[in-house]
């Protein structure tokens, strides 16, 4: 099996990026710090495929990408990882766990944007990190002198999310942490006159808290008019859909809504493209905007 071309290292400072993308030949491969991870929709990498990659990294894992079987990346090749490691992003570091399950700690898709979000961010602002996962964006924002509120219903994503604040020597005082559902989080902070000067939103495709689902393609608009009644005049949303399912037009118009249904204007928007290592796929949407 042939890999050509691989996507070159995007600068001197990140060490984690999307190395390999093609979704017609159903293979992906992420690279972090010379370890590889690899993933299909068939059910093993053929052998040819492992000696030569192989020889191209530190370590070589592989995964089915199958998001519903939660599976932790199997050993093919090179050094065995046998706990935590941490990778670079334009700088910032982050704590990888291979053994974590179906995420390993970082989203190569959203580089760009945590760029965009770090550059947004001033000594002072008040930033709002729905969804946070392991809390990249926190992070981004935190080191850009913002102050940082990061909600995720897992309690284990953000003790990560401190611990890669630690990592990169980041005090927490001025940050807070909000385990629980983020509808209910948005509806408090409303109730509290709460505001942010910046807010992300990248939902998963599908969750479920309690009795209520949240569906990307369904209730984004719901998610969008709930942060925007919390967002203070002039400030930003950056909005992310993962997902084949929901077009580009479609994501706009509901984001669109949202804004409406809160009452608020867009000022002015963009529409970014993701990583150029991402071949032209469309499964991740952007818009980055700003609300009157």
């Amino acid at each position: 099996m042939i890999l050509n071309p691989l996507a070159p290292q995007p600068s001197p400072d990140t060490t984690a990026w999307r190395v390999y993308h093609d979704r017609h030949r159903a293979l992906w491969i992420d690279h972090f710090d010379g370890r590889w991870l690899v993933q299909t929709e068939g059910e093993r990498l053929p052998s040819d495929f492992v000696e030569a990659a192989s020889r191209l990294c530190s370590s070589l894992y592989w995964r089915p990408r199958d998001k519903a079987a939660a599976t932790a990346p199997i050993h093919l090749a090179g050094e065995i990882i046998a706990g935590r490691f941490s990778v670079q992003e334009t700088g910032v570091s982050c704590w990888m766990d291979f053994a974590a399950g179906y995420s390993c700690g970082l989203f190569t898709d959203q580089r760009l944007n945590r760029i965009w979000v770090s550059e947004q961010c001033r000594p002072g602002n008040r930033i709002l990190n729905t969804f946070a996962y392991t809390g990249a964006f926190s992070l981004v924002a935190a080191r850009a002198g913002a102050e940082t509120t990061t909600v995720d219903l897992s309690s284990v994503y953000l003790d990560w999310t401190w611990e890669n604040f630690a990592l990169n020597g980041l005090d927490r005082t001025g940050h807070h942490g909000a385990r629980g559902d983020v509808f209910t989080w948005l509806r408090t902070f409303a109730r509290q006159g709460r505001t942010f000067h910046g807010i992300v939103l990248d939902p998963p495709t599908f969750s479920r808290s309690g009795r209520d689902t949240f569906r990307t393609d369904r209730n984004y608009a719901s998610l969008v008019s709930l942060a925007a009644a919390v967002l203070a005049p002039g400030g930003w949303l950056l909005c992310c859909a993962n997902t084949h399912r929901l077009t580009a037009d479609r994501f706009a118009h509901d984001v669109a809504d949202g804004i409406r249904a809160a009452g608020r204007r867009i000022i002015r928007q963009e529409a970014p493209p993701m990583p150029p290592e991402f071949c032209g796929d469309d499964y991740l949407k952007t818009l980055r905007l700003h609300v009157e």
